[in-house]
């Protein structure tokens, strides 16, 4: 495995080279994302994977001097996983100058999490689209946790007409259901007892959307408030479309019902897809 930090090196050794699989992160890596690893090694391409903790995407007040730097311990991580080449640019590096030119994502991005994080999504999809031109991938996986992110990102894919299949790779989550994240480990133990939770109120909208719960304000409603009652400190819980986003109706039948909220000091996400 290779790990490369300068751009025309990564170009050089990507040159002429097909299928490129590309697995952007943040570092801090755990099994999560390995399984994006693991997906794009089975469909026998060549796997690259980007550690960079883009500045774009914080705002102002957000962990972005604190976010866990763990380059080492990822790139054995990653070795190990079979990854070929790891992507470790400097802000610097992607960043010569001040970033003039943005995507503008559509007006899903300020809704739900963008709500919450007021330009974060048009950083993400910034960063993604500089990341693209440089690797120049055929594929591209992202886990389904960043659902929000996982959407914006395939229509900025699909309206820009760039070349990259999106693969969506499936939530890993911890026996009592807690989604894995990079932010799980500001948890004290005190919190982490306590996290499951918020899987447990999405998993029990689904179960009554599967019964034939119609009343979809009070399913959401009933989930913020145990939360609330338990220490939470809720941004949304929200049933969309699962294909477009927007609020569901009673008569949709591809849903997704997405929740963030805070405990403690750590924000935490996730999602559950159902299919009535």
């Amino acid at each position: 495995m290779e790990i490369i930090a300068r751009i025309d090196v990564l170009r050089e050794a990507l040159k002429n080279r097909q299928g490129i699989a590309f697995v952007p992160t943040m570092g801090n890596l755990h099994e999560g994302h390995l399984d994006l690893v693991s997906a794009a090694k089975k469909q026998g391409q060549y796997v690259v994977v980007s550690i960079f903790i883009n500045p774009l995407q914080f705002g102002a007040g957000e962990d972005l001097e604190k976010y866990p730097r763990t380059l080492e311990q990822d790139c054995r991580l990653l070795a190990n996983a079979g990854a070929d080449i790891v992507f470790t640019p400097s802000v610097e590096t992607l960043f010569p100058t001040a970033q003039q030119f943005h995507v503008d994502p559509p007006p899903v991005a300020n809704e739900l999490c963008g709500a919450a994080r007021p330009g974060h999504f048009r950083g993400v999809a910034t960063i993604v689209l500089k990341l693209f031109n440089i690797v120049q991938p055929e594929t591209a996986l992202f886990g389904k946790k960043d659902f929000q992110q996982l959407h914006i990102i395939r229509l900025m894919t699909a309206q820009l007409n760039l070349p990259v299949i999106i693969i969506p790779v499936e939530t890993r989550r911890a026996e009592d259901g807690l989604a894995l994240s990079s932010r799980n480990g500001y948890l004290s133990p005190t919190e982490r007892a306590e996290a499951p939770r918020l899987y447990q109120n999405l998993e029990k909208i689904c179960r009554q959307l599967s019964s034939g719960g119609k009343d979809l304000h009070l399913l959401e409603s009933s989930a913020v408030m145990d939360l609330s009652s338990h220490g939470w400190k809720v941004d949304y819980i929200s049933i969309r479309h699962a294909d477009t986003l927007q609020p569901a109706t009673p008569e949709d039948r591809q849903m997704v019902v997405l929740g963030a909220a805070r405990l403690g000091a750590t924000r935490l996400i996730d999602n559950l897809e159902i299919c009535i």
